[in-house]
């Protein structure tokens, strides 16, 4: 049940690497299931109107993979006059890089006032898809080394301070 002094107007992903764009999360908007490259950086967009003035507004989103919680986050958005659009940028992430990272993800994004009042809740779906530049800029990174190798210079020799 959603609050009726609570209007989200849109949700949207925002991209930054590798390349900038917007992905809108509104149900009217989002292809079933938008395509988001591994590695990018992104951001969560909300744009939301008030028919009251409301306290401690909080967004929290859950992510779903295979059945499995893998990360709920909450945060605290403020309190809110009567009126809006207000509009709210997340923090940037980085999405993982890697095989057992792609695949379908199920978003829950819960809006609460401060008194837990549920203001309205979006479900959404989004894919992780291979992105090939993400593993070249890693291919080149030396890695650290093994237990039994020396911290620095060649096999067998000895270091002096």
């Amino acid at each position: 049940m959603t609050d009726p002094d609570f209007e989200l107007l849109d949700i949207s992903l925002y991209t930054e690497e590798p390349d900038r764009r917007v992905v809108s999360l509104r149900a009217g908007d989002a292809p079933e299931t938008p395509e988001i490259p591994e590695g990018a950086v992104l951001s969560v967009g909300l744009t939301f109107r008030l028919g009251r003035e409301i306290e401690g507004v909080a967004f929290e989103d859950s992510r779903v993979r295979e059945g499995t919680v893998l990360a709920t986050v909450r945060t605290v958005l403020g309190g809110f006059r009567t009126g809006g659009p207000y509009e709210v940028r997340l923090p940037q992430e980085r999405l993982p890089v890697g095989r057992a990272h792609r695949g379908v993800y199920e978003l829950t994004g819960r809006f609460t006032a401060g008194d837990g009042r549920e203001l309205a809740v979006v479900h959404r779906r989004i894919r992780v898809v291979c992105q090939p530049a993400a593993h070249k800029r890693w291919a080149g990174t030396t890695m650290a080394p093994g237990p039994g190798q020396p911290l620095s210079g060649t096999p067998g020799e000895t270091l002096t301070s």
